[in-house]
């Protein structure tokens, strides 16, 4: 049997690259790997302008679409009630719908309402209009905070959970 010859210029070869010491096989694998969290941090900040753009347009108030937000709301308030919660997280935002960026908010300052904007601001129009007189509350608190400063903002509605 003839036994295998290597030819020594090939087999440190892969295609047609050369072969990689670990240590530049490791700085290839950290560039592609920043490559790919910019292209995620892109696409995240594409999807938040998407929303903010999509947050800003107001809808009509019609009476399908009560219906329609009346009778998703009411199907989640029940499971939320059913597994012993008082709260519900209804609505999320980026700050940049509040006028002030968050900031009455964050520092649950009276006057909060008013610097809402777009959908954020018919949402607490419908809350005031709507479920108040029926008794649920609401709040609006920071969700996060990247970099230390507020970020998102949430809406949590709220009710009294009582003992039998």
């Amino acid at each position: 049997m003839e036994a295998l010859k290597t030819n020594p210029q090939t087999e440190h070869e892969l295609g047609d690259e050369s072969f990689m010491s670990a240590a530049e096989l490791g700085a290839y694998t950290a560039k592609l790997k920043a490559a790919k969290a910019l292209q995620t941090e892109d696409r995240a900040e594409e999807a938040r302008a998407e929303l903010i753009k999509t947050l800003s347009e107001t809808i009509e108030v019609t009476p399908k679409k009560v219906h329609e937000i009346m009778t998703s709301l009411l199907y989640k308030l029940r499971i939320a009630a059913e597994q012993g919660k008082n709260e519900l997280l209804v609505m999320r935002f980026p700050n940049v719908m509040c006028s002030d960026g968050g900031r009455a908010i964050n520092n649950f300052e009276s006057g909060w309402p008013e610097t809402l904007t777009g959908r954020p601001r018919q949402a607490f129009e419908f809350w005031r209009d709507r479920l108040q007189p029926a008794g649920y509350g609401l709040k609006a608190v920071i969700v996060n905070f990247p970099d230390g400063m507020p970020g998102d903002v949430g809406f949590l509605l709220t009710w009294e959970t009582r003992s039998a």
